[in-house]
């Protein structure tokens, strides 16, 4: 990749940022854009995601040796999330608060838990004080609170811990899994990697075989696929039924990052192999040519037609990481077929972005195509995928320079 191609991503991040920044940071941490105007949302709440991911993705911008600004925004997240997200307690960070840091939920969310580790992560790495000290404890907080028998994480909980429902989900995990290779980027302890190999192997390879090799999204607390659960509610955000091809290239990417990282192999035929196969899936089972649909059933039927901007913007990183991967193989024809799908789904990703500049939710169907979508407050994509898609392609490509 010629050095304009690399400046190319580069900018694409710090552009991306800089439409977040400074309008998305208050006095009491951050708010959502909309995408079509640029304006704040009015509402107050502040949610656990949103906060951790925009903390991330300043980070991020700091990584790449972005502007002062970028350290700054991230710093200020940083102070939110630890002062007026952390429970009382101190044991756990409640979902959603106000702008005073006043719960609004106190739910212990696993998910919410597993970008908490993410955000310590990008933030230790990008050398914020006391971050360190705060990823530790936020590991030994997962491990002792929602960690389950199999090392997996359990589902969420009320403030005393206790679970709130019988469930097991492989979206927390899945998000879990990507905050301890961040957590090994930024320490190089092997402990977060050997976490992430674990969720991992379990989630992508063993559980798997029940379901030719498809990853399903829900499973009773014995880890049985349950796949009754939510069937009457095919456009949940979070935890809708079917196959989610998104998903499916989400782990395709973080497998290559442990093939990158992970000198133990991996599974049988390798991380590589694995990821090759559900990026492939994801394409098979759910490309439309602008964009990847929402849920899909086995043979590829498809159960909501919607398709999310976050979906599209995990292809672009998958695709840039395999195509690094395959380079590393000296596969020329692989590299050079990743590279033709990340150049692809890159000329779909304008139609995501608003008038703003801010990336729309997703697209819906209509008769005469798909028309965008703005997400519905208190929200939790700050344009959080973008930054990560930008974040990988450029760091891939400079890898297989």
């Amino acid at each position: 990749m010629d050095e304009q191609c690399l400046r190319s991503r580069r900018g694409r991040l710090l552009t991306t940022l800089r439409l977040q920044y400074p309008d998305a940071v208050s006095e009491s941490g951050y708010r959502l854009l909309h995408p079509r105007t640029g304006e704040p949302y009015t509402d107050d709440r502040r949610h656990l995601v949103a906060t951790c991911r925009s903390v991330a993705n300043f980070s991020v911008g700091a990584l790449v040796d972005g502007p002062d600004w970028c350290l700054d925004a991230a710093a200020h997240g940083l102070a939110f999330l630890r002062d007026e997200h952390r429970g009382t307690d101190g044991d756990g960070y409640d979902l959603v608060v106000d702008e005073t840091g006043a719960p609004i939920d106190d739910t212990r969310s696993a998910y919410g838990h597993a970008f908490v580790l993410l955000a310590y992560a990008r933030a230790t790495e990008a050398g914020l004080d006391g971050a360190g000290e705060d990823l530790a404890a936020t590991a030994a907080v997962i491990d002792d609170r929602l960690r389950d028998e199999t090392g997996l994480l359990r589902s969420d909980c009320g403030p005393d811990w206790t679970e709130l429902e019988p469930y097991r989900g492989q979206n927390a995990n899945m998000h879990a899994c990507e905050a301890y290779l961040a957590a090994y980027e930024a320490t190089a302890e092997r402990r977060y990697l050997e976490s992430a190999r674990r969720i991992a192997t379990r989630i992508t390879v063993d559980l798997a075989t029940e379901t030719d090799g498809l990853l399903w999204e829900h499973y009773t607390d014995d880890w049985d696929h349950d796949f009754a659960y939510n069937q009457g509610q095919l456009r949940d955000q979070f935890r809708p039924p079917g196959y989610q091809p998104g998903h499916h290239v989400e782990w395709a990417k973080l497998l290559a990052l442990l093939d990158r990282y992970d000198d133990t192999g991996g599974p049988s035929d390798g991380w590589y192999a694995r990821a090759v196969e559900l990026f492939d899936a994801a394409v098979d089972l759910g490309w439309t040519d602008n964009g990847f649909a929402y849920t899909v059933d086995a043979d590829g039927e498809r159960l909501v037609s919607d398709r999310y901007g976050w979906a599209l913007a995990e292809g672009i990183g998958a695709a840039s990481a395999l195509a690094e991967r395959a380079n590393a193989r000296c596969d020329d024809d692989d590299a050079d077929r990743f590279r033709s799908w990340e150049r692809r789904f890159i000329a779909r990703s304008d139609r995501y972005r608003g008038p703003a500049g801010l990336w729309y939710e997703k697209r819906v169907p209509t008769a005469d195509g798909t028309e965008p979508v703005a997400p519905d407050p208190p929200g939790v994509e700050p344009d959080y995928h973008p930054v990560s898609a930008w974040y990988e392609s450029w760091r891939s490509a400079r890898a297989r320079r």
